[in-house]
């Protein structure tokens, strides 16, 4: 209860702001760096708490490992620790993306099972079945993924569903591997172009980014690289929300807008003026709202469709509408708990199943709200700058972890928002 962001109502968001690396790629790039000896390096990393926990979890590998700003410095030795169960093991998501890295390298792996966000069950078995492919044996025993093989070989590989975590840990195994593997219904997120020529850079032979199959040669073995991470798509579509929902204009800098087409699409459905600049250091787009947004309906679907973690944006904007919105949530079904709060804040919603039906209301009206996750708690805060009075935002360390300099960029845009220790 102690530390927590007061946000005042009223606002309307005006001005520019600028988006660094994408939280969802930074990780596994680093994860990445296990896979050649010697130092890589990556630029435009995000400051946020996750970057230094997932550099405590190569450490505990035996990585030598330089943080200074957006750079991140990793040097990886000729022998690597293959346990990976550190105590950051347990607070973020992404730390199970080292499990393809140390058996591609090491041919075994001892990987604590992960925490992150409270959104739902994200199971390991797609990981699992693609290592095995791969020739490898897993189980689970004591809490952690376990992971052995004499040799990987190539291998045809088909994803149930096209998960983002399984096809970075398959692919990352698979460059090492003997042979020739063919990963079907892979994920096509930015993000994975961005591990795959990170990869690429380093020696791999990979065709198909970007496309629902991927297609990896493997090789003996991979050099060290520089590397820049691609832009934060989710952190870009929440300030396209933020200037839709505050009647705002805010032009963000930093993101291909081409990773956020079906948001910016919406976006102007709801009622928006929406321009793109493509390429060149002020690549981004620009969002005008003058009138009340109107109501526009969303289905979450895996890229290029609408992400599951814009939808607390698409929420809290519906809220605010003029008119009735339908929200379908088809990936994690913890994800309507953001409704919940939403409510106390004065929002007219209801729930069923993977559907919710919300009624936009004129304004919202403050109170003091939790945050469940990162795009969670940023939702919450877009919302309490649409509410009556001051709205009390609690478990913001969740926030944290995924947007750097949060309350300086609201400020900057013209919020009233403070981090109140209490």
């Amino acid at each position: 209860m102690s530390e927590h962001f007061r946000v005042h109502g009223g606002a309307r968001l005006v001005g520019e702001v600028d988006v660094v690396g994408a939280k969802n790629s930074v990780l596994k790039l680093m994860a990445a760096a296990l896979l050649a000896e010697g130092t890589s390096t990556i630029t435009n990393c995000p400051e946020i708490l996750d970057v230094p926990l997932m550099a405590d979890v190569l450490r505990s590998l035996g990585c030598v490992v330089v943080i200074e700003g957006d750079v991140v410095t990793i040097t990886t030795p000729a022998e690597l620790n293959h346990r990976a169960d550190s105590e950051a093991m347990g607070k973020l998501r992404a730390s199970v993306c080292v499990l393809g890295p140390l058996v591609g390298r090491c041919k075994r792996a001892v990987v604590a099972l992960p925490g992150g966000d409270a959104i739902g069950s994200r199971p390991l078995d797609m990981h699992q079945a693609g290592l095995r492919k791969l020739g490898a044996t897993t189980e689970i025993e004591h809490g952690c993924v376990v992971a052995n093989a004499e040799g990987l070989h190539g291998a045809q590989i088909w994803l149930d569903f096209p998960s983002v975590g399984a096809t970075e840990n398959i692919l990352m195994a698979a460059v090492l591997a003997k042979g020739t593997t063919v990963i079907d219904n892979a994920a096509r997120e930015p993000e994975i172009i961005d591990i795959c020529l990170m990869l690429q850079d380093m020696g791999a032979k990979i065709e198909g980014a970007g496309t629902s199959t991927l297609t990896v040669h493997g090789v003996d073995s991979l050099n060290p690289t520089d590397h820049r991470v691609v832009g934060d798509r989710i952190v870009g579509a929440t300030w396209a929300f933020a200037a839709a929902m505050t009647r705002g204009d805010i032009r963000v800098r930093g993101v291909n807008p081409h990773h956020i087409d079906l948001v910016l699409e919406k976006l102007r459905m709801a009622g928006a003026e929406v321009t793109t600049y493509e390429g060149g250091p002020d690549e981004g787009f620009r969002v005008v709202q003058v009138e009340r947004p109107k109501s526009v309906d969303f289905v979450t679907l895996p890229y290029p469709g609408f992400a599951t973690d814009n939808q607390p944006f698409a929420i809290a904007l519906s809220t605010v509408s003029e008119g009735t919105s339908m929200i379908t949530e088809n990936l994690f079904e913890a994800r309507f708990r953001f409704i919940e709060e939403m409510i106390r804040l004065g929002a007219d919603a209801r729930t069923d199943g993977h559907h919710a039906v919300v009624r936009g209301v004129e304004r919202l009206s403050s109170a003091p709200v939790w945050a469940s996750d990162i795009r969670a708690g940023a939702g919450l805060v877009l919302a309490g700058l649409c509410a009556d009075g001051a709205t009390e935002v609690y478990e913001i360390f969740h926030i944290e972890r995924g947007y750097p300099g949060f309350v300086e960029n609201l400020r900057k845009l013209g919020a009233s928002v403070e981090r109140v220790s209490a």
